[in-house]
């Protein structure tokens, strides 16, 4: 085998598993601010209850993805050595500004959401985690102008004296005609797997919940609310 093919083994196995959270990610943190709003006008426990136990599914795939995430950033650059230094300066860009800007959102204001439990007034706190699921759009954003670039190169010139690709209009990648085909499809998706992932864990434990003698009996009404969500 080859060390390219090692390379593509490695960086698809990265990949399949990031994906994997990442749709995940940006679902359930628009479910877990619809349910915090929820609470935060009705003011019934189901709400609050639903709002923190999402919240900590949230929480792990957020982590998860991050892990792999930062893996298949290293692998940019080693396994794929080569294309960066071709094409870092017009590809990175875009990288930079979800890590720089997108991430640092998401991060910063889900401590707030986290540790913000009684401390912070309750409507503030609700809105935390919309700017939390503003985050992930912005981060998809960027992250797949990086990627439409890939499959349609704008934006740039090819600068012969150093043999590099070198960017020459920003909004042209961000504008990419397959970007703005890509971020409302995966956006979708995105949605539509959340509310999966919620529905099916919500199934799974309303139905192991209203067994006779089960001991999470009185989380039944939070479990239907999450299966009818």
């Amino acid at each position: 085998m080859e060390p390219v093919d090692l390379a593509r083994w490695q960086f698809a196995i990265t990949t399949v598993y990031h994906f994997l959270f990442v749709p995940v990610t940006i679902g359930l943190s628009f479910v877990v601010a619809v349910t915090h709003v929820a609470w935060v006008r009705t003011r019934r426990p189901e709400w609050l209850r639903l709002t923190k136990f999402l919240g900590k599914l949230f929480t792990i795939n957020f982590a998860l993805g991050l892990v792999t995430g930062i893996v298949q950033e290293f692998q940019f650059g080693m396994n794929w050595s080569d294309y960066s230094r071709f094409v870092g300066d017009v590809f990175g860009a875009p990288l930079a500004l979800e890590a720089l800007l997108a991430f640092f959102v998401e991060s910063t204001f889900l401590g707030l959401w986290i540790f913000g439990w009684g401390r912070i007034p309750e409507k503030l706190h609700a809105a935390t985690m919309w700017v939390v699921h503003i985050g992930t759009l912005l981060s998809a954003y960027f992250i797949l102008a990086a990627n439409s670039f890939m499959q349609n190169p704008v934006g740039f010139r090819y600068n012969a004296e150093n043999g590099r690709a070198e960017m020459t209009d920003f909004l042209a990648i961000l504008t990419n005609k397959v970007q703005l085909v890509a971020f409302p499809h995966v956006i979708t998706s995105a949605y539509m797997v959340g509310g999966a992932t919620v529905m099916g864990v919500g199934i799974w434990l309303w139905r192991r919940a209203a067994a006779p003698g089960a001991a999470d009996a009185e989380d039944v009404p939070m479990y239907r609310r999450a299966t009818r969500l």
